[in-house]
């Protein structure tokens, strides 16, 4: 089969013209109306009242993005004496039965003083990387932070920060000492 330069040329340029037009489209629609013209002023007694047009509804706007809540900074903080250490077991941060009584017992002291910020610090013992341990300590004050807005301690008045394993109470190489390590530890500042 023999295909001819003019065949060739005629066949290219049908399937330019296929693509070029395409499929008919619909025209685009927009919700905007536009103002109804100005009827010149008549003398002949008005007939039925011409439909009037809505006007449109102004487009949605977006809200300013807020401006980021400045966080105290963790030097403005301090111990409080009303505030007990929560512990938490090896490569864990759920809140143990005997530490919630603890919990409790601060989140009804910072009900009572409302008029406090509070900075909850996450540490953990030497074991694992540094990386890891600031992860860790993250969760386990973020637990611990979760645990007293469900008591209802407002989470506004709430800070967290990971130490992980930076600022151990014990340096010893045994369990007892990791243990009072995996802490999470609370101080205040007045507002």
């Amino acid at each position: 089969m023999v295909i001819r330069a003019g065949h060739l040329m005629v066949m290219s340029l049908l399937l330019l013209g296929l693509i070029v037009t395409g499929c008919a489209k619909r025209p685009a629609t927009t919700s905007a109306a536009a103002p109804a013209p100005a009827a010149p002023p008549s003398t002949a007694p008005p007939s039925t009242p011409a439909p009037t047009l809505a006007p449109a509804a102004p487009a949605p706007t977006t809200p300013a993005p807020a401006a980021p809540v400045a966080r105290p900074s963790p030097k403005e903080f301090m111990p409080n004496a009303a505030l007990k250490d929560v512990f938490f077991d090896f490569d864990k941060y759920d809140i143990r039965p005997g530490d919630a009584k603890t919990l409790d017992a601060n989140a009804a002291w910072l009900k009572t003083n409302a008029d406090n910020l509070l900075l909850i610090e996450g540490h953990c013992d030497e074991r694992g990387t540094n990386e890891y341990n600031l992860a860790l300590g993250e969760r386990r004050a973020k637990a611990t932070m979760n645990y007293l807005v469900s008591q209802g301690v407002q989470a506004n008045r709430i800070t967290i920060i990971s130490y992980g394993e930076e600022r151990p109470v014990c340096t010893e190489k045994n369990e007892s000492c990791w243990s009072k390590n995996r802490r999470g530890h609370f101080l205040v500042k007045p507002r």
